[in-house]
């Protein structure tokens, strides 16, 4: 009754859609093409000029099809068929009130309608809720809603009165729409068009074992209308399929885009933090014997600090532990940090913003070593508005906000690092009177 999805076998499937376009799998094989992520963004959606939808659009399905690699993406693809059960859920109740207020209802029409509803209710609480790896429940419970389907248009022709065979069947041809919706979303136009086929002649036989006798011209009106409505239903599924398709294909596209650019800036920072960092405080070094010492001191631990970021992350011990890590490193480049640390538990802090506001207070320290004049410095960790602020204070030169010295533009890349997990930075200064640098994330 739900789901797009076998993962086993998955590989047979893709080598049949690998090289061709994204909105022909999509049509021949259903909802699992949704997975298929792009390797790259069409010309026609980045272009900064404004582009027609139909351009765009086809510029999206047009792109090639590669095998999914994302687990998560190809469970997600099962949420496509929420809109027939919802259809179902919301759809008979109301023809069976219509029925039952015109014409009355029996038994088995109430079981259908109702049992049926409570059905597509746990299908779409299923889908939501259970993970399904494999797929083989998913396969299971489709071929049961074919089943199921089958058994109600049956017990309903044998069952319902002559007055309310018309009316009445209505409920179960509409949940022959479902589940012709159901498998074109799953498996495709071609599974959906033999189950139209199926349902047009289980219409027939619904007919043939019907209480009306002579059937005529009604007859064939009525298999002419259920060919129409099986049509239709493979038209919604199909509509379905292509505009959540090409949705979700434009949106990885432009996340994919997003991401890369993003992943950029953070190399560009991570690259400032380290090496051009540690470059410029090499040349700063003054001339004298003890100047190659500290350049191995500060390759050392440039060295370390690569390590760190090229390792697995380890189990967090906390901002202030990383803090006083800090203040060590700094000491081995001349500047004598002096920690005050409030015991606020900052710990509960995530790895994101621990990090962020980390990499922030050394580019403030840095700063201090190459423009405030001093050697020392306070760096402070406490609570502040619901979060977690540090604050570094250097007595230095200080300098004027509107004549900035060379090199004070990086506070930007501060500003930007901790906007990105929801905080601020803020940089108070004045010649002469040294500069303070409030950094604050959210818990």
């Amino acid at each position: 009754m739900v789901a797009a999805g076998d993962h086993r076998g998955e590989e047979a499937r893709w080598t049949l859609a690998r090289g061709s376009n994204f909105l022909g799998a999509l049509l021949r094989q259903g909802a699992s093409v949704l997975a298929s992520t792009p390797r790259e963004l069409p010309p026609e959606v980045d272009d900064p000029e404004p582009v027609s939808a139909v351009r765009r659009m086809g510029a999206v399905a047009a792109t090639e099809v590669a095998p999914p690699t994302d687990s998560l993406m190809i469970r997600a693809t099962r949420y496509a068929v929420l809109l027939p059960l919802a259809f179902r859920v919301l759809i008979v109740p109301v023809l069976w009130l219509w029925v039952f207020i015109g014409f009355g209802s029996t038994p088995v029409l109430t079981a259908i309608t109702w049992i049926g509803t409570a059905a597509n209710l746990a299908g779409m609480m299923w889908v939501l809720r259970v993970p399904d790896r494999r797929g083989r429940l998913t396969r299971i419970l489709l071929a049961v809603d074919v089943v199921c389907t089958g058994v109600a248009s049956v017990l309903f022709s044998v069952t319902a009165p002559a007055e309310l065979f018309w009316p009445g069947g209505w409920i179960p041809l509409v949940y022959l729409m479902g589940t012709v919706t159901l498998w074109t979303i799953c498996r495709g136009i071609v599974a959906g068009l033999a189950l139209a086929g199926y349902g047009v002649v289980l219409e027939g036989v619904s007919l043939w074992l019907g209480p009306v006798a002579e059937l005529g011209r009604f007859g064939v009106a009525a298999v002419v209308v259920a060919a129409g409505t099986m049509l239709a239903a493979i038209a919604a599924g199909a509509g379905c399929l292509i505009m959540l398709g090409l949705a979700t294909r434009l949106a990885l596209a432009i996340g994919m885009r997003l991401g890369q650019r993003g992943e950029r800036a953070r190399t560009e920072r991570a690259l400032h933090d380290t090496v051009l960092q540690t470059l410029e405080a090499i040349a700063l070094t003054g001339d004298g014997p003890g100047r190659l010492d500290q350049v191995r001191d500060a390759a050392r631990a440039e060295a370390r600090e690569l390590r760190r970021s090229l390792r697995a992350p380890e189990p967090p011990d906390g901002l202030a532990a990383e803090l006083a890590t800090l203040a060590s490193e700094m000491a081995r480049e001349g500047l004598r940090a002096e920690l005050a640390i409030s015991d606020i538990g900052d710990d509960q802090l995530s790895e994101v913003r621990r990090a962020a506001v980390r990499d922030a207070a050394r580019e403030a320290l840095r700063n201090t070593i190459k423009h405030a004049g001093t050697r020392e410095v306070v760096v402070r960790l406490e609570e502040r508005d619901g979060g977690v602020a540090v604050i570094t204070r250097d007595h230095g030169v200080g300098y004027d906000e509107d004549a900035r010295p060379a090199g004070f533009g990086v506070s930007e890349s501060m500003k930007a690092r901790l906007a990105e997990v929801g905080g601020w930075c803020r940089i108070d200064s004045r010649p002469g009177r040294g500069t303070r640098v409030t950094m604050w994330v959210p818990r």
